[in-house]
This record gives C-alpha cells, sequence and structure tokens, in this order.
C-alpha cells in the first residue's frame, strides 16, 4: 500500500516559511503585491483565483485585480500589462490562459517584463528553466511536483524518471528540473509506443498528459513514487487524476492524491514566487 504524498501537509509547511519572510518584507515598508488579469468570467478563473486571494489575504500578500471583458482589445490588454511593469509596487503578474483565440497570446504572454512572470509563462522564464541558469520563475504546477518531492524526502538523484506528458506548462519543465537534480528522464506521451513499458521503468512517475485514469497500475514498477497531475472533471462533477488512483494505490511505493495533491501545493508556490520578487527587488 502507497505512502500519500499530499500537498497539504507540503503547502503548510511551505507558508510558515513564507509567512516569516512576508513579515521581515512589511517590516521594511514593502507590502508583496501582485497583479493579476483575468479576461472573461470563466469558472475554472474564478476558482482558481478565489483560492488564490483567500491564500494571499492570510498571508498579507495584496492582490491588485484587473478584469476584462470577454471581448477587450489586445491593446488594452498590453497597456495595462506595461503599466503593471513599470509600476515598482507591483512585484509579480500572473494572467490566466488561455485568452480568447482572437487574441496573440504568445505575444501578450511574453510582454510580462520577466523579473516579474511569477507564473513561469514567458519563453524568458521557460529559457531560465531549460538552461538551469536561476533565472525566473518556472511554472508553479511544475515547481510544485518538486517541492512535493522535496517535503517527502524523494531524492531524484540518480533515479529513473519518466514523465507522461510534454507541455510547456508542466511536462518539459519538469522533466528539466528533474535532471537538473540528477535524474535519468524519459519524456512520454499520449502517442508513445507501449507507453507501458516505458513507465513500469520508472522510479519517479509523473503523470501530466490530462487523460482521466490514463495511468493504471500496468504501469507501475516496484518502488515507484507516483506524481498525478492530472484535473479532469468526470460528469458527475468528480475530480480524479491521470492516474487511476483505485488500481495504483496498492502496488506504488508512493502516490500523490487528486484532489489534495499537486493542485493544493500550486498556489502555495505562486505566493512563494510572489514573495521572492518582492526581495529581490528590495536587494
Amino acid at each position: 500500500m502507497a505512502r500519500l504524498l499530499t500537498g497539504i501537509e507540503a503547502a503548510r509547511a511551505k507558508r510558515e516559511e513564507l509567512q516569516k519572510r512576508i513579515e521581515r518584507l512589511r517590516a521594511q515598508g514593502t507590502v508583496p503585491t501582485v497583479g493579476l488579469i483575468r479576461v472573461g468570467e470563466k469558472p475554472d478563473d474564478i476558482q482558481y483565483e478565489t483560492a488564490a486571494a483567500k491564500l494571499f489575504e492570510r498571508l498579507g500578500i495584496r492582490l491588485e485585480k484587473r478584469v476584462f471583458a470577454e471581448d477587450v482589445e489586445a491593446k488594452r490588454l498590453l497597456l495595462e500589462i506595461e503599466r503593471m511593469n513599470r509600476d515598482e509596487t507591483v512585484h509579480g503578474i500572473m494572467m490566466f490562459r488561455p485568452l480568447p483565440r482572437r487574441l496573440n497570446e504568445e505575444a501578450l504572454v511574453n510582454a510580462i517584463a520577466p523579473h516579474k512572470d511569477i507564473d513561469g509563462m514567458t519563453n524568458a522564464s521557460l529559457a531560465g528553466v531549460f538552461l538551469n541558469s536561476g533565472t525566473g520563475f518556472a511554472p508553479c504546477t511544475a515547481e510544485a511536483c518538486m517541492e512535493l518531492l522535496d517535503y517527502y524526502g524523494i531524492d531524484p538523484r540518480g533515479k529513473r524518471a519518466v514523465v507522461v506528458g510534454r507541455s510547456q506548462v508542466i511536462g518539459r519543465p519538469v522533466a528539466m528540473m528533474l535532471m537538473h537534480q540528477n535524474a535519468t528522464v524519459t519524456i512520454c506521451h499520449s502517442q508513445t509506443a507501449e507507453l507501458w513499458k516505458l513507465c513500469r521503468e520508472a522510479d519517479i512517475l509523473v503523470a501530466a498528459v490530462g487523460k482521466a485514469r490514463m495511468i493504471d497500475a500496468s504501469c507501475i514498477g516496484n518502488g515507484a513514487t507516483v506524481i498525478d497531475v492530472g484535473i479532469n472533471v468526470m460528469p458527475d462533477g468528480s475530480v480524479v487524476g491521470d492516474v487511476d488512483f483505485d488500481s495504483v494505490f496498492p502496488v506504488a511505493e508512493a502516490i500523490s492524491p487528486v484532489p489534495r495533491g499537486v493542485g493544493s501545493l500550486t498556489t502555495t508556490i505562486l505566493a512563494a514566487h510572489i514573495v521572492k520578487a518582492a526581495e529581490e527587488r528590495n536587494e
């Protein structure tokens, strides 16, 4: 029976550390501040925004929110991004994606100043992850995977890691982060031939393919740690991961659940990025 890797535990420990750092910043006259840009009223965006806002308020992070109608012009969004870039009291910027298709999302995302890109969206931030240069911020969910491993004392060094998923938001950056910690990494995806064979070789398996319960017990080798990044809403309203938890739980060494796993830690990582950006601005 697997050890449960709950994000709630890791998030609680991280928040205690952040609280002390925020208190130091406030004593120096700095209130960590995030500028949030949302287009439209998508339920998923609002749900995440609400959860983040509650955490920010609890920690003492100021939220400056800008909400635009679905038909907003790109020029208006660009002006707001540029204003936040110039505003020295705003330490980080996040913008909900995907944007409406008529907008050039890549251009708007890359208009965010790299040192304020707390959600790891820009090309400059991703370059920092791939080059391991220490510049910019990693995508929050990818970093949450690494934070979860670290909290539970699972060292990737020398391990065989398999990442199922190749998105720029999770799959590719988490693969690079694992490699930087000296794991030997294989990136797979939904079109990989005999996927189950490669997965069974993994000491650490990260499932980030976006397909409900795709990874089952046949994909799990002895002693495997399974990090499930998937968030899939089923017809009955329940939320499940990319891993078939019921079949994998008895055979894995450790597994993160969905919900209460990686997702529980993601907003805390976002808060950590805001705090770090404020600290670097002070320095």
